[in-house]
């Protein structure tokens, strides 16, 4: 499968100008890191960096109830720390899933892109 990969991508290389190739080269699956720094380029860069921001004032919080938690001997008190530190691991997860779609999101988007130039250096084989 991977030689299949390899002499496609070896076809459509030769087909794409020089410049046409160094972008294909950029389109190449990312590891995990590279996904993560690439949320931080683009046009919601600045939404993902407040919600980096607020995911940590909302960790912070979830130790401070955790700590309250702890340190509380009633229990109401026990009950109403455990329902706020609850309520932080619920929205810190979902700002966690948030980063993840825009992650997968980024990924589809690559993959699009790959097949479009894919299409094109087709197209214009068949056209010559």
């Amino acid at each position: 499968m991977k030689n299949n990969m390899e002499d496609i991508d070896k076809l459509i290389k030769e087909t794409l100008n020089e410049e046409e190739a160094k972008f294909y080269d950029k389109l190449e699956e990312q590891n995990l890191l590279e996904q993560v720094g690439g949320l931080f380029q683009g046009k919601i860069k600045w939404i993902l960096i407040l919600m980096n921001i607020v995911n940590l004032v909302v960790v912070a919080l979830f130790f401070y109830c955790l700590v309250q938690f702890l340190n509380t001997e009633s229990t109401n008190q026990l009950i109403k720390w455990a329902s706020a530190g609850f309520v932080c691991l619920i929205f810190a997860g979902m700002i966690k899933l948030f980063v993840w779609l825009q992650m997968d999101k980024n990924a589809l988007l690559r993959e699009i892109k790959r097949l479009e130039l894919q299409v094109s250096s087709l197209s214009g084989r068949i056209s010559e």
